[in-house]
């Protein structure tokens, strides 16, 4: 297992290197440069201009400007943000970093407790009403677009009923301990559930769709046979079986959780990566823009390293000797 994680790590160095060549031949395909709408301004001289653009370094060809930001990259800086000047971008990342990961921990917990149980109960009874009340809202949350689906969440349990706040992650800088954290879990409750809407109509149904299938293999029936109750049927050996494909999922969806957060914490102005992000493409803020992109490829790759490993974990048969 050790060699194979290893092994594993290596071959992620090629992989970012390729992720940082396409990422940053994208943001230098893009019209425009952060100094364009600086042209349109009188007071502004074309010295000025051209003087910040060689500061930057983006009167460079685009190859030796690639290889200065990878070298930055491998001594372990971001480098500058342009929009925010002064700033590094590790430093603009991590003051945003935990709340995006809190929101999208948050949104996760909220799948797997819904989900899960729901997909095991249609799967147990299926063609039930229920089963056909599930089945409409997967479809549901996988037609539905996130932002959509937070604007009306805003306008039912915010503007009319006033339950949740629309905006922000904490309602006082002076709140500590215990209140801090219930306030912040009052923030994330609309957001949460934005997020979570379309991984939770997902995992319903592949939850759903597995269980019926290991309740369907003939090792069910024998242990059923033996005398086996339905509770130790389902929760020792089926769910053990059904749990692989939900791993699959799980491991891939640390990167989308954190890319969908991008335009969900947009709705509800929620300080993270996600504004960040937004920002800063639309002001060309390339070196945070790359930087995010990068870090949300380190995710994917993270994510399916660890469902590898777990995979070991559910199943014994599974070795990577």
């Amino acid at each position: 297992m050790y060699q194979y994680i290893i092994r594993r790590f290596l071959l992620f160095i090629p992989m970012l290197i390729a992720l940082s060549i396409i990422v940053f031949g994208l943001a230098k395909a893009a019209p425009g440069d952060p100094f364009s709408g600086k042209i349109l301004d009188p007071e502004v001289g074309m010295e000025v201009y051209e003087k910040q653009r060689a500061e930057l370094g983006l009167d460079k060809p685009v190859p030796v400007q690639y290889v200065r930001w990878a070298s930055k990259i491998v001594q372990g800086s971001f480098g500058q943000s342009i929009t925010y000047k002064g700033r590094s971008v590790e430093s603009l990342i991590k003051e945003r970093f935990l709340n995006t990961v809190y929101l999208g921990l948050f949104a996760l917990f909220i799948t797997l407790i819904v989900a899960i149980p729901i997909g095991i109960y249609s799967a147990r009874r299926p063609y039930s009403l229920i089963d056909y009340g599930t089945t409409t809202f997967g479809f549901f949350g996988l037609a539905v677009p996130n932002f959509f689906f937070g604007l009306v969440v805003i306008y039912l349990f915010s503007i009319k009923l006033g339950w949740f706040p629309a905006q922000g992650t904490i309602s006082s800088n002076k709140l500590t301990g215990f209140a801090e954290f219930q306030d912040r879990i009052h923030h994330m409750v609309l957001p949460g559930l934005t997020l979570g809407l379309a991984s939770t109509a997902s995992y319903m149904r592949y939850m759903r769709s597995e269980v019926m299938d290991v309740l369907g293999s003939d090792f069910i029936r024998t242990a059923k046979a033996k005398g086996m109750s339905s509770n130790t049927v389902l929760y020792k050996h089926t769910l053990r079986n059904a749990m692989i494909p939900i791993i699959t999922l799980l491991g891939m969806e640390l990167g989308p959780l954190l890319g969908g957060a991008i335009i969900t914490e947009q709705v509800f102005n929620f300080p993270g990566i996600g504004t960040l992000f937004i920002g800063s493409v639309i002001n060309r803020d390339y070196p945070v823009v790359m930087a995010i992109t990068l870090l949300l490829g380190v995710a994917i790759l993270i994510g399916n390293l660890l469902a590898d490993i777990f995979y070991s974990v559910v199943d014994p048969r599974i070795r990577y000797d």
